[in-house]
């Protein structure tokens, strides 16, 4: 387990659900999650398992018909004392005040997320002064001083351009300066790269990485890009229909996948190496994610899996730790695994492994 004063945020039974004339929408149903301080966790799965809602749910940005109905969201404070965010009004000054200063979101496309009829310098300098009480003066030279870190080429001219000016690459600069001038504990980053060519994506991982280090925070990062996990992430979670599948250390994710649903994803990724048993065919999981108001008895990857039993698997499966804190929700480990009553995700060190993959823009070497 994470020594206690490591973890910056703990999660902990929740469940957002969306509540429509069709029927009730579990999208994040029953989420335990521990972030730890300056890791990066990686979230995966396919699209409309609940990831983004996760995020949102974090930030209480669920908008009707949705609405979190269950559990905690700790947030710890540096003093050690913590607040739960679950149980905070979200447009209460609490939760406007954690959002921006301690906790902050990039949002998948910043064409979308940034304001058309500002300026880049205006939008981040509003941020500032949102958070903070220094002047505008001093907020736009913190502005062009946030750009500069990023790589925005010519800072103080292009603090004052419009959205529409810049391309891809520098517009997600610029939201990456606007998430991270207030020097935020945990940024929040949703499928950051997924609007970009290759190019442009190994420089923003690369930017990340070492924004990341050198500010010493939190990353929680949300794709469906199993190499920009591999690249970045120190632990993974699986996420399979509103529910945490597999956890584990990135290296260990990669190495020894257990559940059938993460191995499904791994083996439908394009190997760079070639295999010595010669070409290997590409794989692809089976079926389609059930109807998300349908309410399903048992597994929930149990349509799609290979390895389905009837005896076992309509049955709903615990959490279980298989070894060095390898947790898995499939019936194939629980009599091997401890069951984990409280369902907690204890933390581990990230041990460097080859990653070769054909979409990872850099190798992790064995130290």
């Amino acid at each position: 387990m994470v020594e206690q004063e490591n973890v910056l945020m703990q999660i902990a039974d929740l469940c957002t659900y969306f509540y429509t004339d069709d029927g009730v929408v579990r999208a994040v149903d029953g989420v335990y999650l521990d972030i730890e301080k300056n890791k990066v966790l990686g979230i995966i799965g396919e699209s409309g398992c609940g990831k983004t809602v996760l995020s949102l749910s974090m930030l209480r940005l669920i908008s009707p018909p949705g609405r979190v109905v269950r559990g905690n969201i700790l947030y710890y404070m540096e003093n050690g004392s913590y607040i739960d965010l679950a149980k905070l009004s979200p447009k209460g000054s609490t939760m406007r005040e954690i959002r921006g200063m301690h906790i902050s979101m990039i949002f998948q496309e910043p064409m979308v997320s940034l304001n058309p009829l500002y300026t880049i310098g205006e939008q981040i300098i509003e941020n500032v002064v949102t958070h903070t009480h220094i002047t505008k003066k001093e907020a736009r030279e913190l502005a062009i001083h946030m750009l500069e870190q990023v790589g925005f080429p010519e800072p103080a001219k292009g603090i004052d351009d419009y959205p529409h000016q810049l391309s891809g690459g520098m517009r997600q600069r610029a939201m990456i300066a606007m998430a991270l001038v207030c020097n935020p504990k945990l940024l929040i980053a949703d499928e950051p790269t997924t609007a970009l060519d290759v190019t442009v994506q190994a420089q923003v991982l690369e930017l990340l990485k070492d924004l990341q280090q050198r500010m010493g925070m939190a990353v929680m990062i949300i794709t469906h890009n199993l190499g920009v996990i591999a690249e970045i992430a120190d632990y993974v979670g699986v996420m399979y229909l509103g529910k945490i599948m597999e956890y584990a250390s990135t290296c260990d994710l990669f190495d020894q996948p257990l559940h059938p649903y993460t191995q499904a994803l791994l083996k439908s990724v394009p190997y760079l190496a070639v295999q010595k048993e010669g070409k290997r065919k590409l794989e692809t999981i089976k079926g389609d994610i059930p109807d998300p108001y349908a309410r399903i008895e048992g597994c929930l990857f149990a349509s799609r899996c290979s390895h389905f039993q009837q005896e076992v698997c309509t049955q709903d499966p615990p959490l279980v730790e298989v070894e060095n804190a390898h947790q898995v929700r499939c019936w194939l480990y629980s009599q091997a695994g401890k069951i984990l009553t409280e369902e907690r995700a204890p933390r581990m060190e990230y041990k460097n492994n080859s990653l070769q993959f054909s979409f990872s823009v850099a190798k992790k070497h064995e130290t």
